[in-house]
């Protein structure tokens, strides 16, 4: 009877053993590195002419009176507004309110001496004729800030062109690759694909002067060119 007990124990472990071992194996089996992984890069990049045209205008007033410079502010930013108003198109002429801020001016001994305050009006879009003629005749501001840069119409049909280009250099890549290596073919394991955004040029303050000097007549612009890029990355394993 002993004999008998001690055998069946014996098998409990056995099974017992057996089915704590498994899962173990499993695990190590899943996380067992993937063999023959390259990683790999490609890109494509196009040169694009500007046309998003961004101007910021604005005034300052200084006053006695809060209310005062308040009001000033206020008359100057809603004459620019109704001029802007005349003009404006979704996407080819925008128009929104800038930055309107009202603060105090403080003497030596902290006592309140007057007030000052800023008013910005901005104005973007892809009309670049009827922007530059809108920016001579606002005369209550005068302009800040220049900037151009590409529209999302514009970069989004450029991007869509450069992925099929960087994305077939990504499998032309990959498939040199493993023919050096010594196979015949490749799959693709993961791949990540991103675009910058191209920068934008702001005008410098001796620009933005000479510029405001000048409010009356239309301002001269060119746009220039920025560079689109479409990066594709990821990894392939090699296969034959």
């Amino acid at each position: 009877m002993t004999n008998v007990r001690t055998y069946k124990l014996a098998q409990h472990v056995a099974v017992l053993t057996l089915l704590v071992a498994a899962p173990m194996g499993w695990a190590a089996e899943a996380t067992t590195p993937p063999q023959n992984v390259v990683g790999l890069s490609a890109s494509a990049t196009s040169e694009v002419t500007k046309d998003l045209l961004a101007v910021t205008l604005s005034t300052t007033r200084d006053g006695t009176s809060a209310s005062q410079v308040q009001a000033e502010l206020k008359q100057a930013l809603d004459a620019a507004l109704a001029e802007a108003k005349k003009v404006a198109k979704p996407g080819q002429i925008d128009v929104q309110t800038g930055n309107f801020s009202l603060f105090p001016r403080y003497t030596n001994k902290g006592v309140i001496s007057g007030w000052q305050g800023t008013a910005q009006l901005q104005v973007e879009g892809r009309d670049i004729p009827g922007i530059a003629q809108l920016t001579s005749r606002i005369t209550t501001l005068t302009i800040a800030q220049v900037s151009a840069g590409v529209s999302r119409q514009l970069q989004e049909k450029v991007e869509s062109e450069l992925a099929a280009q960087a994305i077939a250099r990504y499998r032309a890549k990959a498939g040199e690759y493993a023919k050096h290596f010594g196979y015949n073919s490749f799959m693709i394991r993961e791949v990540q694909v991103g675009s910058n955004e191209p920068m934008a040029y702001a005008a410098a303050p001796t620009m933005r002067a000479k510029i405001a000097a000048e409010s009356a007549q239309a301002l001269p612009v060119e746009l220039g060119k920025g560079t689109v890029t479409v990066n594709v990355n990821g990894t392939v394993q090699m296969t034959n």
